[in-house]
């Protein structure tokens, strides 16, 4: 019985940690390298030019994490270049909403891929802003929010 409740606490404490490490986050500035491993002596793989673009970490080692974006492109960023997350990349064309309701004012089409910032999300739907325009989006098809 012992070696089960062993089992049960080994299980639990690594699907935690495991869950843990995913989190959304986003680019602090215009330019930031991308690298192949967890080091500035490493090279750099690519670079972003995209301020607040969302990415999602999913490893980390010491002040490095190690992400993917939604074109699945990975590698290592510094914590310095990145910030908690603040916007949104819609995976689909969306209809801006001016109430978070299908049976609102729709405002304005948004082109897949587009960075939108993120002002808050409830239930099925995310308040948003983009250059020109402030209002709803729903929550399906987007990168950038973890299922909740």
């Amino acid at each position: 019985m012992k070696i089960f409740y062993f089992l049960v606490l080994v299980c639990y404490f690594f699907s935690f940690n495991a869950i843990s490490e995913e989190i959304f986050l986003s680019l602090k500035k215009n330019k930031v390298n991308v690298r192949y491993g967890p080091s500035f002596e490493s090279p750099i793989k690519f670079v972003y030019k995209k301020i607040n673009l969302p990415i999602k970490q999913i490893d980390k080692k010491e002040n490095w994490r190690r992400i993917i974006d939604f074109k699945n492109n990975s590698g290592w960023i510094h914590s310095s270049q990145l910030k908690k997350i603040n916007s949104l990349i819609p995976l689909e064309d969306k209809i801006l909403f001016k109430n978070p309701s299908n049976f609102s004012k729709p405002i304005a089409k948004i082109k897949k891929g587009r960075v939108l910032l993120l002002i808050k999300c409830e239930n099925n739907w995310c308040k948003i802003k983009t250059d020109k325009f402030k209002g709803w989006i729903k929550t399906q098809n987007i990168w950038g929010k973890l299922k909740s």
